[in-house]
């Protein structure tokens, strides 16, 4: 995940094949973002999936075992993040699919868990670091695509991948109620996100007591987690070329309920905790998603110190950790 709070931080090496990227130039990028994050108090951290490039290129094997080649850097860096209490997590991109009808779509997708699963545990990083995922396409059956998600999980995924892989419920596909499914079917631990709930919910699931059965899923020894964000309410400026003139047009259009705001809403966050509260919900990290990134965190934490001390408390919000927040990045970008 970029850091926007200092100027120059990079998440991963993003040259293409011709220059060799690798692993060993991201794990470097990684050192400094976590120097950031220890200076701000951030706990958690999402790697970016392109951290070791091209790790699973069926057509460039040169990059295949970066993984191997960089065990020490992990375990350094792994012990960084451990003197830090910093918990990190993967998200593979939409297109790592898991329940495609094509058995080889899946094969590959597997094998992209299985390498962040392998960075994670090379790492030595805790139960609590996860690689978190989406159930996938529909495909025009979505019984079936579930069906085909539960058997890449059974039958395909390697038991690191297997050990660290967590499901989401999406906001356009396969909701709470579809994953609930999947975790009774083989187990795997979930995580609920609160604006695709919102967002997609055809059983008419109700919020809290869905995201308590959620927070239930995790073994008791795991630190489960929860996505927060809130929807973009701003007018959207769209050009569009008009079909008789050929000319380019300004189109004003309303927003998409999915997709994320700059910062997330400190009021809907301050009651969905407070009903998690009230619900006797197990402890759980809260993971923002936001476009202004640890921005949108630092923010929030503000925010709660001066509306929600209760809620700042039960995140362990220290004093320390309370003025960390409240300064301004000196670097900020906006």
């Amino acid at each position: 995940m970029l850091v926007l709070g200092q100027a120059g931080l990079k998440s991963a090496d993003l040259r293409r094949w011709q220059n060799a990227p690798h692993l060993r130039v991201s794990l470097e990028y990684l050192r400094a973002i976590f120097d950031y994050l220890q200076r701000h108090a951030i706990r958690m951290y999402r790697m970016s999936s392109d951290v070791a490039p091209y790790i699973t290129h069926p057509d460039l094997p040169q990059f295949h075992r970066q993984v191997e080649e960089c065990a020490q850097e992990l375990a350094d860096l792994g012990a960084v993040a451990r003197e830090q209490g910093l918990r990190l997590s993967f998200h593979p991109s939409q297109y790592i699919i898991l329940n495609s009808p094509n058995p080889e779509v899946n094969r590959k997708g597997a094998l992209d868990v299985d390498r962040q699963a392998a960075m994670l545990d090379a790492m030595d990083a805790g139960p609590d670091a996860v690689v978190v995922i989406h159930v996938g396409g529909r495909y025009d059956d979505p019984a079936a695509a579930r069906d085909r998600w539960i058997h890449t999980y059974e039958h395909v995924l390697s038991e690191p991948a297997r050990r660290r892989l967590v499901l989401e419920n999406d906001d356009v596909s396969f909701s709470a109620a579809d994953v609930l499914y999947i975790h009774e079917r083989c187990g795997v631990p979930l995580v609920f996100d609160h604006q695709h709930f919102c967002c997609l919910n055809p059983a008419r699931l109700e919020l809290v007591e869905t995201a308590v059965r959620f927070l239930r899923t995790w073994p008791a020894q795991r630190r489960p987690k929860l996505h927060f964000s809130s929807p973009r309410t701003q007018l959207r400026e769209v050009q569009r070329r008009n079909r008789q003139t050929k000319k380019l047009e300004t189109a004003f259009l309303p927003p998409v309920w999915t997709g994320h705001a700059d910062y997330c809403d400190p009021f809907v966050f301050i009651q969905f905790m407070r009903q998690l509260s009230a619900a006797n919900a197990r402890d759980f990290d809260a993971m923002l998603e936001a476009k202004a990134k640890d921005l949108a965190l630092l923010r929030l934490r503000t925010d709660l110190t001066r509306y929600a001390p209760d809620v700042a408390a039960r995140f362990g919000l220290t004093n320390h950790e309370a003025a960390a927040a409240s300064e301004e990045p000196a670097e900020a970008v906006t």
